[in-house]
């Protein structure tokens, strides 16, 4: 059992059922994941769905105590609760917490990946950090009842999780493309500088715009000062300000640069219309994958594709074409 496992059991699930034609490629990603991953997941955010249009008792062999003491009211019980993530996995534990990843769907009808709405997509979040996005804690509340006993544990909360993505693009057309893209992919620069940098941008975007010359000791000043701007969990918390009737919020969004789009035929051509990828960070766990996967999928390929600005990472890929295995 590794880092990817809740990944791959997904991408092996999914990948065997659109071999024997029991989903296809046009299906919804809500619905892959119900089908064939239901059991193992700790929260889904659409609960009302999944249990009226997929079969999943998402409460199934839950003691409603346990969901009133846990301040889960009825109301909360089969809705959609519009908080981030769309799924968390159960955690497992051996040594140390295993699993547990977050699992964020993005569905477009063209070519780039759907706008990141809620936060900042990387390789890790925890319990805690997904509260502050919310500004809530349900999603927490939800995973602790499901996880049971392992949730207990002091360290619960602040375990960080492997971020998964559910991509496609191009919906309903024959160049439709699906893959679980680690979040590697995507957290090219480490999202404390990311969020530093963003905030200066924006104060020299308002120096050029009013024409305000800062001298370079005070600008070298101001760039120290915003270079401690650093914790995600503080920007999107809901802020107090003297005298003031609201209390504003940021709202972390994010657009994915062509280069960090896997399903850009320009910059990875490798990954081909008509198939269906697990795109994970390459290390020596993830090769360990190869013989693994290649025993549980029918029609599989693995390669490696350069990311342009975040180095190899290994695709297991399917389609109903017979593939060479092009990874070296």
């Amino acid at each position: 059992m590794n880092e990817f496992t809740d990944a791959v059991q997904l991408f092996s699930k999914v990948a065997n059922s659109l071999e024997t034609k029991s989903i296809s490629l046009d299906s919804y990603l809500e619905e892959m994941v119900v089908k064939k991953c239901g059991s193992d997941l700790a929260y889904a955010d659409n609960r009302k769905d999944a249990k009226e249009k997929y079969g999943l008792d998402f409460w199934k062999g839950i003691e409603p105590d346990k969901l009133k003491k846990g301040n889960i009211t009825k109301r909360l019980w089969y809705s959609e609760s519009q908080q981030f993530p769309d799924f968390l996995f159960k955690v497992k534990k051996e040594e140390k917490y295993i699993g547990g990843s977050l699992l964020e769907l993005k569905d477009s009808k063209g070519g780039s990946i759907a706008s990141f709405n809620s936060t900042i997509p990387t390789k890790f979040k925890s319990l805690e950090e997904i509260d502050v996005i919310n500004g809530n804690d349900l999603v927490s509340r939800i995973a602790t009842i499901k996880d049971g006993e392992l949730a207990i544990d002091k360290h619960y909360r602040k375990f960080e999780r492997r971020c998964f993505y559910l991509v496609r693009t191009h919906r309903g057309s024959k160049k439709v493309k699906i893959s679980i893209v680690d979040g590697s992919f995507f957290e090219t620069v480490p999202k404390e500088h990311l969020f530093y940098q963003m905030f200066l941008n924006v104060l020299r975007s308002h120096l050029e715009t009013k024409e305000i010359i800062i001298p370079g000791e005070t600008l070298k000043k101001v760039k120290e000062t915003l270079s401690h701007i650093t914790d995600q969990n503080i920007i999107a918390g809901s802020q107090i300000i003297e005298k003031a009737s609201v209390r504003p919020r940021l709202r972390i969004m994010a657009e994915v640069h062509t280069e960090g789009n896997p399903h850009n035929n320009r910059f990875y051509p490798e990954i081909t219309e008509g198939s269906f990828n697990l795109i994970l960070e390459s290390s020596n766990e993830t090769k360990r994958l190869i013989k693994e996967l290649r025993g549980r999928i029918p029609n599989i390929a693995v390669f490696s594709i350069n990311h342009k600005r975040n180095g190899e990472h290994i695709v297991f890929q399917y389609s109903r074409e017979t593939r060479l295995n092009r990874f070296q």
